[in-house]
């Protein structure tokens, strides 16, 4: 019930105008986004390499209806790697494939990300292909390994999610092409038929996944914010001699600030996911409505961080 009320919440217009105009709603979305403008999402990079922390600009907005919202996602996305190279701020970029027309063809698609693609090579940025849905996953993969990775190579990069339960063939297929992998557990509901439905297992998972990627993969991103998969890919790599500079930890903005930043400071590489856009409100609330457990993890990591950073 709470999933679909989320769900429903995110669709409305007059809700989403009525929460952008108080205050209060606002200030807590800030915690979790960094804003509305691009300028403010270089302001939140800035404020993060001071902290030895790199980044990742993440503008909000996927599943694109028509070319010319495609078009304008993929200019607003050379915007963004203009200004990253003009600034000199550490950070690459995130998209999604439905963001440059895959919805609409795969044509469109791998020409909006090839300019995408050209421009991040002038400036030599790298461009992170997220993951979205299961109905797009085998898109994803197939677009990026057969039309995006043989003509940019180590310049992008695609997304694992550990609760999908073909992930263990995809990253040996990609641990192949030296593909950089960024894993993360997954958020999306997903029947039980294609995923991993207990916490136990998504975490099995996903350490197994670790296990081979930071062994055998090319730059791994080891994306969670659980503790114990932290503490475990420590101990891992410590036991196999694997060096720090093979992979680096991501989170997202916001979120457990207190263990990215103790992290950094032990001498691992630290990248932060940084969302901006217009779309904070239906971004936020379809994250909560993806897994409702997720209003209590924010709490929770709200919470522990107090300790830090009182």
């Amino acid at each position: 019930m709470l999933r679909s009320a989320l769900l429903w919440l995110s669709e409305q217009e007059e809700v989403f105008e009525l929460v952008r105009r108080n205050g209060f709603s606002r200030k807590f979305a800030s915690r979790f986004v960094a804003g509305e403008t691009l300028d403010e999402a270089i302001q939140a990079a800035r404020g993060l390499n001071e902290k030895g922390i790199s980044t990742s600009l993440d503008l909000l907005g996927e599943s694109v209806t028509d070319e010319s919202e495609a078009a304008r996602s993929r200019d607003e996305v050379i915007e963004i790697l203009d200004r990253i190279a003009e600034t000199g701020v550490d950070a690459n970029v995130s998209v999604k494939l439905t963001q440059m027309g895959l919805d609409l063809s795969e044509e469109t698609c791998v020409a909006n990300m090839h300019k995408v693609l050209a421009r991040a090579r002038k400036h030599d940025i790298f461009v992170r292909i997220d993951m979205e849905g299961s109905l797009h996953t085998e898109r994803t993969l197939k677009l990026f390994s057969q039309r995006l990775l043989p003509e940019f190579g180590d310049l992008t990069g695609v997304v694992i999610q550990s609760y999908m339960r073909r992930s263990a063939a995809d990253v040996e297929a990609l641990i192949e092409l030296q593909a950089r992998v960024r894993l993360c557990k997954g958020a999306y509901a997903e029947p039980a038929d294609i995923a991993f439905q207990e916490r136990r297992e998504v975490s099995e998972s996903y350490a197994k996944l670790m296990e081979l990627l930071v062994q055998r993969g090319n730059y791994t991103g080891i994306a969670t914010h659980d503790e114990e998969l932290v503490k475990r890919t420590i101990e891992f790599v410590k036991k196999e001699k694997v060096s720090a500079d093979r992979f680096e930890f991501q989170m997202l903005y916001g979120v457990r600030r207190d263990l990215q930043q103790k992290l950094r400071n032990d001498g691992y590489n630290m990248r932060v996911y940084i969302p901006f856009g217009t779309q904070w409100y239906p971004y936020l609330m379809r994250r909560l409505a993806e897994r409702p457990a997720n209003l209590a993890f924010i709490t929770i990591s709200v919470l522990k961080e107090a300790r830090f950073w009182k």
